[in-house]
């Protein structure tokens, strides 16, 4: 048995503006959406074949605090690979809802944030970031808006199989953002019922709340290459952005996180 958050919030610790971060080839990712694939059909074998000759491995793993099971994706060493991201699947029952963390470090808390959304509510999966989005040259390790990186071919592979989607990030505080919270759904920008909820619900717990659906709102994600995917596959994201006082400790952050858990709890139940 393992500690999740522990295992987790130690690779995401390792993300640093000034490291070094080669993308993927084609090849690579390929072979990482095809392992997934297999991996989402119950195959670990399979899987393992696919992702083995690129220096990944999937290990079954069980968390010490909840009991729960879940299949990581993760590179082997702690070469180039290794900051290409993981991927964590419940191995308990079939894969409800995804939570995606972009930018871990960089949105300080947004790591933590989705382990905590992972083991608080059955039947979903966590897709993290192994770069800080300053890594590398330009904006090659921002996956957020780039199609070639392992992050995106991972979650294009449960945008197939219409796995909803929850994307979070952080903003700083500024005049120009008096808000707690900004919900919207990227490039939709149309909301469907359980996130007009969401957005009631963190209202109804005391949070400022811009929707984007609504209203102009700044940092709204229209340009996130996740939330294209998932529009042109016809599958819910939904992006939001908080905060500081909305994530990591705190009642503002435990209010934020309760309100996705039921957001993600209504996707399980569907």
């Amino acid at each position: 048995m393992v500690d999740v958050r522990d295992r987790i919030l130690a690779y995401t610790e390792q993300a640093r503006p000034d490291a070094s971060y080669t993308p993927p080839g084609d090849e690579e990712r390929e072979r990482l959406a095809q392992g997934v694939d297999k991996l989402l059909a119950g195959d670990a074998r399979a899987a393992e074949g696919l992702i083995g000759p690129i220096g990944f491995t999937v290990t079954r793993i069980t968390d010490t605090g909840s009991g729960r099971r879940f299949d990581e994706i993760a590179a082997r060493d702690d070469g180039p690979a290794a900051r290409w991201g993981r991927l964590y699947l419940t191995a308990d029952s079939a894969v409800r809802w995804n939570v995606q963390v972009p930018h871990p470090t960089s949105d300080r808390d947004t790591d933590a944030l989705g382990v905590r959304l992972l083991e608080s509510t059955p039947g979903g999966a966590l897709v993290v970031a192994g770069a800080h989005r300053e890594s590398g040259t330009g904006d090659t390790a921002d996956v957020a808006h780039r199609q070639d990186s392992v992050f995106h071919a991972m979650v294009a592979e449960l945008v197939r199989r219409n796995v909803p989607s929850l994307q979070v990030h952080g903003f700083s505080d500024s005049r120009q953002r008096p808000y707690d919270a900004v919900v919207s759904t990227g490039a939709v920008q149309s909301a469907p019922g359980e996130v007009v909820a969401l957005a009631d619900r963190m209202r109804s717990e005391g949070l400022r709340v811009c929707r984007g659906w609504r209203a102009r709102c700044p940092v709204e994600g229209t340009t996130n290459v996740q939330g294209r995917e998932a529009q042109r596959g016809h599958t819910l994201f939904v992006h939001v952005e908080l905060a500081p006082d909305a994530r990591g400790d705190g009642p503002d952050a435990d209010e934020a996180a309760d309100a996705l858990s039921g957001l993600l709890a209504d996707w399980a139940r569907d």
